[in-house]
C-alpha cells in the first residue's frame, strides 16, 4: 500500500530491515532515511528546540520518557515509532563481579553519549528478571513486587520468559536502533559517528531479538501478513485493530509509576506479553460500530462518540464523562456486550488513577501480525489487578458475554509470552544486585 508517493513503501522498507537487523538490516535503513528528518506525522509535535544539544546527563529514571518524546495536538505523548527488544542472559555463572558490572555500566553511558536521550535520538531502559536476582544467595530487597511471570487467566497458556535482561530500544529513526544494538554487542566500533569505548559483548548472550512499530499508517502497510484481510486496516491507524491509544487521561503517569523508597526507588517494574490478534476475525466478523463497542463501549457506539481511529477524543477516551466503568454489568445484561476499555477502566486507584502506563508496540515478527504489549507500573500487582479487569471474568455468562466472546477484544487476542522485569534507576541500571 502506499499514499500516493510511496510514503508507505518506504516505511514498509525500514520495518522489515529493523526486523532483519545487522549490517544488512542497517545498509537498508540509511540508504532509506534521512537521518537530519524529524518526525514526520503531521500529528507529532514537540516542545524541544529543533537545534537543542544532547543532554549533557540524562535523567535518573531510565523510563523517563515523556519529557523526551513528541505530543500530538491533544497533548498526548507519541511513541518512537520503532523498537527492539532483546533479550539476553548473563555469560557467566552465579553472581556478577564488579568488573563485568562496570563494563556494562560504561557501555550504557557510551550509547547515551553517542545519540542523546529522546525518540529523535535514542531511548532505552534496561530490565532485569527474577531469574536474574536468582543468581545471589540474598532476595530481591522487600519493597520490589517481582514475582515470576505466569498464566493470569483461565484460557491462556503462554510460554514464559525467563532471562536475565530485557534490553528495550526506541527511535523515530530505524537505523538508530538496529546501529545502536550492534555497538552495544561489539559488532559496529562506531555509534552515531562515535567510537564505542565499551561494549557488553562476553557479557550478555542474546537469546531472542523482537522488533516492532507504531504510529500512522504503518499497520496499514502491513497488510499482507498473514490473517490481514486486504484494506481493512484504516491508512490513519497507529496500531493494528484500528483505533488510536495511549490516550494521557487513560495512562499512569512516570510519576505514578516510580518505585518510591528501598534500594530501587526511582525504578519502576515492567511487564512484556506478545499478544497474537485475529484480525481476519476482528474485521470481517464484525460491523464497526461493533468494534467500537467491544474495543471502548457500548456506549461510545451507540452515541457515535469515536470517529475514524479515535483522534477526536483528544486525551481521554471518556472513561469518566461517560461513566462506563460503572455499568459493566449492567451493559452485560442490558446490551449483551461489555468494552476492553470500560472494563479495565475498574482497575483504577483510590483516586480514579490509571495503575499502569502502556508503551506497546504492533508487531509482525514471523509473519504475523501482534502487539509487543510493554507495561510499566510501580509493582507487577498492578499489573496483574489491570489484567483481571479485564479479563472480564465476573460478566462472563452474564446476558451474551461469555468468557471470551462479546467480552471486550479477549475473543481476538491470544498471549503466547509473558515476562516480569525490575527497570532500575538509571544509576544502578548495570546488573544491579538485589539489596
Amino acid at each position: 500500500m502506499t499514499n500516493g508517493n510511496g510514503d508507505l513503501t518506504r516505511r514498509e522498507a525500514i520495518r522489515i530491515a529493523v526486523a532483519v537487523g545487522g549490517s544488512a538490516g542497517l545498509s537498508a535503513c540509511l540508504g532509506l532515511e534521512d537521518r537530519s528528518e524529524g518526525p514526520t506525522e503531521a500529528d507529532r509535535t514537540t516542545g524541544r528546540p529543533t537545534d537543542a544539544e544532547p543532554d549533557p546527563e540524562p535523567p535518573a529514571r531510565q523510563h523517563a520518557w515523556h519529557e523526551f518524546s513528541p505530543t500530538d495536538e491533544h497533548g498526548n505523548p507519541v511513541l518512537a515509532r520503532h523498537h527492539v527488544l532483546l533479550l539476553a542472559d548473563y555469560a557467566g555463572d552465579g553472581p556478577v563481579d564488579d568488573a563485568d558490572r562496570t563494563r556494562a555500566a560504561d557501555a550504557f553511558r557510551e550509547l547515551e553519549r553517542a545519540y542523546g536521550w529522546g525518540s529523535d535520538g535514542l531511548l532505552f531502559t534496561v530490565g532485569y528478571s527474577p531469574a536474574y536476582f536468582d543468581r545471589y544467595d540474598a532476595s530481591l530487597h522487600e519493597s520490589v513486587d517481582l514475582p515470576p511471570p505466569e498464566a493470569l487467566a483461565p484460557f491462556e497458556d503462554p510460554a514464559l520468559d525467563t532471562p536475565d535482561v530485557l534490553i528495550h530500544l526506541a527511535s523515530d529513526q530505524g537505523s538508530t536502533v538496529i546501529e545502536a544494538e550492534q555497538a552495544l554487542f561489539g559488532e559496529s566500533v562506531t555509534a552515531n559517528g562515535t567510537e564505542m569505548g565499551e561494549t557488553v559483548d562476553g557479557l550478555l548472550e542474546r537469546v531472542d531479538r523482537r522488533t516492532g512499530f507504531i504510529g500512522a499508517g504503518l499497520p496499514a502497510a502491513h497488510d499482507d501478513a498473514d490473517g490481514v484481510p486486504e484494506g481493512a486496516v484504516p491508512e490513519d491507524a497507529p496500531l493494528f485493530m484500528g483505533f488510536k491509544s495511549g490516550f494521557a487521561k487513560n495512562q499512569a503517569t512516570e510519576d505514578a509509576v516510580t518505585i518510591s523508597d528501598g534500594p530501587f526507588a526511582g525504578g519502576t517494574t515492567q511487564h512484556l506479553s506478545l499478544i497474537r490478534t485475529e484480525l481476519d476475525q476482528w474485521y470481517t466478523q464484525d460491523s464497526r460500530e461493533q468494534r467500537v463497542a467491544k474495543m471502548f463501549s457500548p456506549t461510545h457506539a451507540a452515541e457515535d462518540l469515536v470517529e475514524g481511529v479515535g483522534e477526536n477524543l483528544g486525551d481521554s477516551s471518556l472513561v469518566e464523562e461517560t461513566g462506563i466503568a460503572d455499568r459493566v454489568e449492567d451493559d452485560a445484561f442490558e446490551q449483551g456486550v461489555v468494552g476492553h476499555t470500560q472494563k479495565t477502566a475498574r482497575a483504577r486507584d483510590g483516586d480514579g488513577n490509571p495503575r499502569i502506563l502502556r508503551r506497546d508496540f504492533a508487531t509482525v515478527d514471523g509473519g504475523r501480525t501482534g502487539v509487543h504489549f510493554l507495561s510499566l507500573q510501580a509493582s507487577i500487582a498492578d499489573f496483574v489487578e489491570t489484567r483481571e479487569a479485564m479479563n472480564g471474568e465476573d460478566v462472563a455468562n452474564v446476558g451474551g458475554v461469555g468468557t471470551r466472546n462479546n467480552n471486550g477484544i479477549l475473543q481476538y487476542i491470544t498471549t503466547t509470552r509473558r515476562g516480569n522485569y525490575l527497570v532500575p534507576p538509571r544509576a544502578k541500571r548495570a546488573f544491579p544486585e538485589p539489596r
